[in-house]
C-alpha cells in the first residue's frame, strides 16, 4: 500500500488525540487543538472562495501570530502554496517576492498596512489582500476573522500531490535577489518525522516560538509539535523579559534561536526573577555557537543545551550535537560540552559529508577544512522559477550548502564559517567564527563579528566589531591580548572597533556583509 505523504495528517492526528487539549497560545487567546483544526478547515474554505486554486501561492506578511500558523495547514487544505514573508525585508524585496511566486492572495497584519498599502500599487499581479487585527480598508477587501466566519469547518480538502510544491521560503538575499527555496508536501512530511525522533520530543512538550515563521520552515516546528500533540506558544516580538516571562507562565520545555538570542537572554535583568525549571533543551542555530554560550546555557537555565543545524534548503534541521550516550561514560565530562557546540551529526534520515574542492572526503581529524554536502528526503525540490541556480546548487546528487566546516572521528561537523566568509590573509584560510569564539571567551564581550578588511600586505586581514556587555569595560589592545594567548599570530585580529550594536536580520543573526562593507567602500573589487 503506498498512501501519499501530507502533513495534514500531522494536524488530523493532533485533532483526533489531543482535540480538548489547549494546542495554540498567542497572547491571551488559546484554542484547542480541536478548535484549531476547525479554524484551519474554514480558512481553506475561505481560500477557495478568494479564488484560490491548487497550487497557487497565498502570501502572509505577520508576526509569529496564531493566523500564521493556521496557514500552516489551511493553505495547503486547499491545495495552495504558503509562503511567509521575512518582514524584515526591504518593501522593493518583498514586492519583488510577490510579484516572483505570483501570489494569488496576501494576507498581512494591520501593522504592515503602510507597507502593503505602499507596494500594492506596483504589483504585475493583483492579488487579493486579506488584513488580520484590522479593519479592511486601501487594498484588503477583507478581514481575517470575517473571512473564516464565511468558510465552511466540513468541505473535503483538495486531492494532493505528495510531490507536489507546499511551502515556499524566499531566503533573504543577501547576495542579490531572495530565491524560492520550494519545498513539497512529502519533503515537508519526511523532515516532521525526521526531526521529531532526533529532538526527542512528545506530547509533553511545549515550544516558544522564538524564531520567525517566515525563516527557513519555522525550524519545522509548525509540522513536528503540530504532529506530536504538544504546545505551540506564539511569541510576536523579541523582548528577553517577555520571554522569560512566557517560559514561566506556560510552562515551556523547548526554546530555539540564534546565539543573539540567548546572549540578550542571559543578559536580562529578568532572568533571575523567573522559574525556568521547566525548560529542558535549548537549541541554538542559524549561526555558530560559541562553547562558552553553551556553557552559560547550561549552568544558568539547568538546560541541556545543543548547537543545531540546516538551512532553508533542508527543510531545514540536518544535524544537532545532543550528546550520545556511549560517549558520555567513555569520554571526560568537558568534552561533553565541547561536543554540544560543535555543529553535531546528521539526524535519521540525511546523509552528510565534508568534501574538498576536488569533491573527496575531509581527514575526520576535526582540522581539515571542507564545505558541507548533504543527500537527504529533506532536500529542497529546488528553488522556484530558477533552474540555474537550482543546478547550481544540487550536483551529482548532492545539495552543496557553502559552509565550510571539519569533522571528526565520530562524525561530529564543526562550521568553521560560510564559505564567503573565510577571510584569505597571505594565503592562510582563517575562519572568523574560530576568532569570534575567542574574543566571546572575554567576560566583557556581550556580541562579535569578525570580516575581513582589505591589507597592501597581505591582501585581506581579520578585523573585528565588537558590543561590550553593560557595564562592563574593556580596551582595543586587552581584547587582541586576550586573542594572542588563544589564537595563532596570523589569526588574531589587525584591530577592533566597539558599537552600541550591530546589525542584524529578521531571525537576529548578525549582518556580516553590512560590518564588512565600509572597510571596502572604494575598492573596485574584494581580494577573494
Amino acid at each position: 500500500m503506498i498512501v501519499p505523504l501530507s502533513v495534514l495528517e500531522f494536524r488530523d492526528r493532533a485533532a483526533a488525540y489531543f482535540g480538548g487539549r489547549i494546542g495554540v497560545i498567542d497572547g491571551e487567546r488559546s484554542l484547542t487543538y480541536r478548535e484549531y483544526a476547525e479554524r484551519t478547515h474554514r480558512l481553506a474554505s475561505a481560500l477557495r472562495g478568494l479564488g484560490v486554486q491548487p497550487h497557487d501561492r497565498v502570501s502572509f506578511i505577520t508576526y509569529n501570530t496564531h493566523q500564521l500558523l493556521e496557514a500552516y495547514y489551511g493553505v495547503l487544505e486547499a491545495g495552495a502554496v504558503l509562503n511567509p514573508i521575512n518582514i524584515r525585508l526591504t518593501p522593493d524585496d518583498i514586492g519583488y517576492i510577490l510579484d516572483h511566486s505570483g501570489s494569488k492572495a496576501v494576507f498581512y497584519h494591520a501593522d504592515f498596512a503602510p507597507l502593503v498599502e505602499r507596494i500594492a500599487p506596483s504589483l504585475t499581479a493583483h492579488p487579493a489582500f486579506v488584513v488580520m487585527e484590522g479593519e479592511p480598508q486601501g487594498p484588503a477587501t477583507h478581514e481575517y476573522e470575517g473571512l473564516l466566519a464565511a468558510g465552511s469547518p466540513d468541505e473535503p480538502p483538495a486531492e494532493l500531490d505528495e510531490n507536489a510544491v507546499a511551502e515556499l521560503f524566499y531566503t533573504s538575499g543577501t547576495t542579490g535577489r531572495p530565491k524560492g527555496v520550494a519545498l513539497t508536501h512529502r519533503t515537508l512530511y519526511l523532515h516532521a518525522l525526521q526531526a521529531a525522533l532526533a529532538l526527542r520530543i512528545s506530547d509533553a512538550d511545549s515550544i516558544l516560538h522564538v524564531v520567525p515563521l517566515f525563516h527557513v520552515n519555522g525550524w519545522g516546528a509548525p509540522h513536528w509539535m503540530t504532529l506530536v500533540g504538544g504546545q505551540h506558544v506564539m511569541l510576536r516580538r523579541f523582548d528577553p523579559a517577555a520571554l522569560l516571562a512566557l517560559v514561566e507562565r506556560h510552562r515551556i520545555t523547548h526554546l530555539l534561536g540564534v546565539p543573539t538570542v540567548f546572549n540578550a537572554v542571559l543578559a536580562s535583568p529578568a532572568l533571575e526573577q523567573h522559574d525556568l525549571s521547566s525548560l529542558r533543551y535549548v537549541i541554538v542555530g542559524g549561526a555558530p555557537s560559541s562553547p562558552a554560550l553553551i556553557r552559560a546555557l547550561e549552568e544558568r537555565l539547568h538546560v541541556t543545551a545543543v548547537v543545531g543545524y540546516g538551512l532553508s534548503e533542508t527543510s531545514p534541521v540536518l544535524t544537532i550535537a545532543l550528546p550520545r550516550q556511549h560517549l558520555l561514560t567513555t569520554e571526560p565530562p568537558e568534552r561533553r560540552l565541547e561536543r554540544q557546540a560543535t555543529t553535531g551529526w546528521a539526524i535519521p534520515g540525511v546523509r552528510v559529508r565534508v568534501v574538498t574542492g576536488e569533491g573527496r572526503d575531509v581527514r575526520p581529524d576535526g582540522e581539515q577544512l571542507g564545505e558541507i554536502i548533504v543527500r537527504s528526503n529533506v532536500v529542497m525540490e529546488g528553488y522556484y522559477r530558477d533552474p540555474e541556480a537550482t543546478a547550481a546548487a544540487i550536483r551529482d546528487g548532492w545539495f552543496h550548502t557553502g559552509d565550510m566546516a571539519t569533522i571528526d572521528d565520530e562524525g561530529y561537523i564543526t562550521i568553521k564559517d560560510r564559505a564567503k566568509d573565510v577571510i584569505i590573509s597571505g594565503g592562510e584560510n582563517i575562519s572568523s567564527v574560530e576568532i569570534e569564539n575567542a574574543l566571546y571567551a572575554h567576560p566583557a564581550v556581550f556580541e562579535c563579528a569578525v570580516v575581513a578588511a582589505p591589507d597592501d600586505t597581505w591582501g585581506e586581514v581579520p578585523v573585528a566589531v565588537a558590543v561590550l556587555k553593560p557595564g562592563a569595560a574593556a580596551t582595543a589592545d586587552e581584547l587582541i591580548a586576550h586573542c594572542r594567548e588563544r589564537l595563532a599570530s596570523f589569526k588574531i585580529p589587525k584591530r577592533i572597533e566597539f558599537r552600541d550594536q550591530l546589525p542584524k536580520g529578521g531571525t537576529g543573526k548578525i549582518l556580516k556583509s553590512e560590518l564588512r562593507e565600509p572597510f571596502w567602500r572604494g575598492y573596485e573589487k574584494r581580494v577573494h
